[in-house]
């Protein structure tokens, strides 16, 4: 087992790595006790070799590995890799480029909604996984051989499923349909967090503008605390507690007393003085700066009847193509596309035109049945030919 723990070995191993044409990566990393995650392992595989780089070694400088990262002919393969890129984006500043990610990947190839890599392995490399070091402490020094031997089965069978995964997607031309995923993995965007939108993660039921209003408030505080002091925001002030502030609007410590769920610790310290300065702060907001409530959601009528159609219709495709429905459209897609408000909808562009969209358009112009044919014992899709 090759376990890489300074700079020199780590320079020698990325020779070998510049010689390919993908290399597959994986980190072990720790988030429950910060906000910014620590890395403690990555794995990376290749057609040639395979090893373990420790980050924690003294000394050790990964610059070597961020290069390769960078190197344009050489395919980073991940599974579910945003985490890891958020990681490898933070450290280095920069993304891995080109990205190749087998979950998204095998969602277009007919193996379900968010597939794990243990599912993967066992169809396609058709070995099951030891899980049980799964949750290790990968900080700790040393790893026994097992654990070590867990981390990097992460990036070794990751070979044989990029190879199949690829070859499936480039039988059936559909390797271009992970274009528009991966844009969204290589954009900076994706993994900056914005304090001043960290309320829409908040789950609430208030429509009120005043109320949403002091929520972003107080949850871009946190976010900012949580950043400033890389702690989990959860620890700082739980969702929950922050709702109630937000509700009951307190203007003294005696009024923030009688809030429900609210820790003795946070009265006592710094951070009620902190609360009330936020709270201070957002009444003091115009009206015309509030956040705008979202419009309900709920369509009704022909439009309901017209969304429930499409529902089907995506059903029905999704399933002979063998593409999750959710990576075809969203729910929101079809909403947009029942009362015709298609400015930017992702499904009137690319392959899910072609797959869906100009059917879902032919659907609601009536250009189209959905029938049950009860002597071959299918449904019957059939568009109206035009004059």
């Amino acid at each position: 087992m090759n376990i890489i723990e300074n700079t020199q070995d780590l320079k020698n191993f990325c020779e070998m790595l510049g010689r390919q044409e993908f290399i597959t990566v994986d980190l072990e990393f720790l988030r429950e006790k910060t906000y910014y995650a620590k890395l403690c392992l990555i794995q990376v595989g290749s057609m040639e070799d395979c090893a373990i780089i420790d980050p924690l070694a003294p000394e050790m400088d990964l610059s070597p590995f961020f290069a390769i990262l960078q190197n344009p002919n050489i395919v980073k393969v991940f599974h579910s890799g945003r985490q890891d890129i958020e990681i490898l984006y933070k450290l280095s500043g920069n993304i891995p480029n080109p990205v190749f990610d087998t979950q998204i990947a095998a969602m277009v190839c007919g193996f379900g909604e968010s597939v794990s890599y243990e599912t993967l392995v066992n169809k396609i490399v058709n070995i099951s996984l030891d899980k049980t070091c799964r949750l290790s402490n990968w900080s700790k020094r040393p790893l026994d051989k097992k654990q070590l031997q867990y981390a990097l089965s992460d990036v070794t069978h990751l070979v044989p499923i990029y190879k199949h995964l690829k070859k499936e997607l480039e039988n059936t031309g559909r390797l271009h349909w992970l274009d528009e995923e991966t844009e969204i993995l290589a954009n900076p965007e994706t993994y900056i967090v914005h304090p001043m939108d960290a309320w829409q993660k908040i789950k609430h039921r208030s429509h009120n503008a005043r109320f949403l209003t002091i929520l972003r408030e107080l949850a871009a505080w946190r976010e900012e605390r949580a950043q400033r002091k890389d702690t989990p925001r959860q620890t700082i002030i739980k969702d929950e507690c922050l709702l109630n502030i937000a509700a009951a609007c307190p203007r003294t410590l005696e009024e923030m007393e009688e809030i429900r769920n609210i820790r003795k610790d946070i009265l006592s310290g710094k951070l009620a003085t902190e609360i009330l300065e936020v709270i201070s702060h957002a009444k003091e907001i115009p009206s015309s700066q509030y956040v705008r409530p979202e419009k309900e959601k709920n369509i009704s009528g022909a439009s309901l009847s017209l969304y429930e159609l499409l529902k089907l219709l995506l059903k029905i495709r999704s399933q002979e193509s063998g593409v999750v429905a959710k990576l075809i459209a969203s729910e929101e897609d079809l909403r947009k596309l029942s009362v015709f408000a298609d400015k930017n909808n992702p499904v009137l562009k690319g392959w899910r035109l072609e797959l869906f969209g100009k059917e879902a358009c032919a659907l609601r112009e009536g250009k189209l049945t959905i029938s049950y044919n009860p002597d071959k014992k299918e449904i019957d899709i059939k568009t109206a030919v035009s004059d």
